[in-house]
């Protein structure tokens, strides 16, 4: 039998790990629940805090996976539960009290680019997607839309909210041009049959479960993992020479590549952190070689931030097929000459899988591959041109390629990182997305299979004045791409997706974009993979179930 209040929902905040964060995104969790509150109210719900600030640690967030397991004891384990975010948060911290909670869960996120809740939320969505806990999803810009507040009503009367799912046509459901299906099922047969290894720098970065695949079903596609450890990599930069780091930094300011450099080492980037930065990435081939990686993932997050710079520049030169050349310490050749090394970024294999395949695919295909994930992290209305539609803001800390970016190297920056998330600093890989069409796509984990959404959109262009304005509403040091996707509404990518992050890999024009996206889907059914085009994908429709009538005797 209950013993809480009725008309009373428990509320949660989930934070980051790292105290500074945690410290500086407060007032911004402070406001949100404010507004979420007086959503309830007006319901007719009151809510209760399942935490208390923390005066000696200055927020009320909960920072630690211990901190939240304790705090689920506390509970009532049937009582409704409100997780609302507006930052980024570690989804572990909350997820083994949430795997036994029995009451409804809802997720809930503020809509702004400012700290990214919509981010953590949609982390936190994916992981409990991944253990097999229902939960319902939300977000509002102010709490009090017309689709928050009936969907909030429907939660607190119900314990669930049917979202809205028509844009997605299942691959067992469809059917698409006979040629284009051969063709990526058998890339599939190949791509497994020749098997691949998948380098993973430590696993399991900023609590992302949902990033991490179990190895039988990866193995089921033909990919393998090769365990690595982040300490070996950081020993690894020790024996790279200080005239290889040069080289490395001479090639990229050749090509135009531009640093913004400062003296002051604790906000500022320098040419010490660079050259570091560029010792990282030789390290990181070397060992991928080493090893005979096909892709490879670094953590960074954690850990090796309290050791050195970040790695998101190594990472940005990875992905990109036209990089500084990196040659053996031992026989002089040079190594994954003319290809990129995939890498993906936060150590998310689901992201990794994707990337390998779309490289290799794209190749065979004569084109480019050059792929890389971002952040799903805000967006709003703009008029573009041809009308106002929904403008993505994609961002991620700075592992995408320069290939993507507008004029190549020449268009491509690096700044330092935030210092609440890196302390000893180094730069990102940033730019704007050129314009153009586009593939996105996200491998999954549910119901204990890997499954796959992906459709078309495009990268387009806004006025500078536009680009900056969006950029200082999130993180400016970043890499940005405006992303428009097609026959998805913003509500309908936010409740079906699940994972913080997105695979965007272009393509040469529109109709090219289609006919990837099916030949992609195909290959990923023919490894096993539950397959879902989302929105508007030509060429492919709904198939035709013919019932055999017997005929009368």
């Amino acid at each position: 039998m209950a013993t809480f209040p009725t008309k009373e929902v428990l509320l949660l905040a989930s934070g980051d790990l790292r105290l500074a964060a945690n410290q500086n995104c407060w007032a911004a969790q402070q406001a949100m629940e404010k507004s979420l509150t007086a959503a309830l109210a007006r319901q007719g719900w009151t809510v209760k805090r399942a935490h208390a600030y923390d005066p000696v640690k200055k927020h009320g967030f909960i920072d630690s996976q211990r901190m939240g397991m304790d705090v689920f004891r506390t509970l009532e384990p049937c009582q409704p539960l409100i997780v609302a975010e507006s930052v980024w948060q570690y989804s572990h911290h909350v997820l083994a009290g949430l795997t036994t909670h029995q009451g409804p869960i809802l997720t809930v996120a503020n809509w702004s680019g400012t700290w990214p809740g919509l981010v953590g939320m949609l982390n936190l969505n994916g992981c409990l997607t991944k253990a097999g806990v229902r939960y319902s999803t939300l977000w509002s810009e102010d709490f009090t839309d017309e689709f928050f507040e009936s969907n909030l009503k429907n939660w607190l009367a119900y314990g669930r909210i049917e979202q809205d799912e028509r844009h997605v046509l299942s691959f067992n459901d469809a059917t698409v041009p006979a040629a284009e299906e051969e063709t990526g099922r058998e890339f599939g047969q190949r791509f497994r049959q020749h098997k691949a290894i998948m380098g993973v720098f430590d696993e399991g970065c900023m609590g992302m479960y949902n990033a991490i695949v179990p190895d039988e079903l990866l193995h089921a596609t033909g990919v393998f993992k090769e365990r690595l450890s982040q300490s070996s990599l950081f020993a690894a930069m020790r024996t790279v020479s200080d005239a290889d780091a040069q080289g490395v930094l001479d090639w990229l300011l050749a090509r135009g590549m531009k640093f913004n450099w400062g003296t002051h080492d604790a906000t500022q980037l320098t040419p010490a952190q660079t050259l570091e930065q560029c010792k990282m990435y030789i390290a990181a081939v070397r060992i991928g070689a080493e090893f005979g990686c096909d892709t490879i993932g670094i953590q960074y997050q954690q850990g090796l931030k309290d050791l050195t710079v970040a790695s998101d520049l190594a990472e940005g030169l990875l992905n990109n097929t036209d990089r500084p050349p990196v040659f053996s310490a031992e026989t002089g050749e040079e190594l994954y000459a003319g290809q990129a090394l995939p890498h993906f970024n936060e150590v998310d294999e689901c992201a990794g899988l994707d990337a390998l395949l779309t490289y290799r695919l794209w190749n065979e295909l004569g084109l480019p591959g050059e792929t890389t994930l971002h952040d799903l992290r805000w967006g709003q209305a703009f008029d573009t041109g041809d009308g106002e539609e929904f403008v993505w803001v994609f961002l991620i800390s700075g592992a995408a390629p320069p290939a993507h970016f507008v004029d190549g190297y020449k268009g491509t920056s690096s700044e330092r990182q935030p210092p609440m998330y890196f302390r000893l600093g180094g730069g990102s890989v940033k730019g704007v997305s050129r314009p153009g069409s586009l593939v996105w796509s996200r491998v999954y984990v549910m119901d204990g299979k890997l499954h796959c959404d992906l459709g078309v959109g495009e990268a387009v262009a806004l006025p500078a004045a536009e680009t900056q304005r969006r950029w200082k509403l999130t993180t400016p040091e970043w890499p940005i791409m405006h992303a428009v996707l097609r026959g998805v509404s913003r509500n309908q990518m936010m409740a079906r997706h699940k994972a913080n992050h997105i695979q965007v890999v272009y393509a040469p024009y529109e109709a090219k974009a289609h006919q990837l996206c099916r030949i992609k889907a195909a290959a990923l059914a023919e490894l096993g993979v539950e397959v879902h085009f989302c929105g508007d994908v030509q060429g492919v429709s709904k198939a035709v179930v013919r019932t055999l009538v017997a005929e009368p005797a």
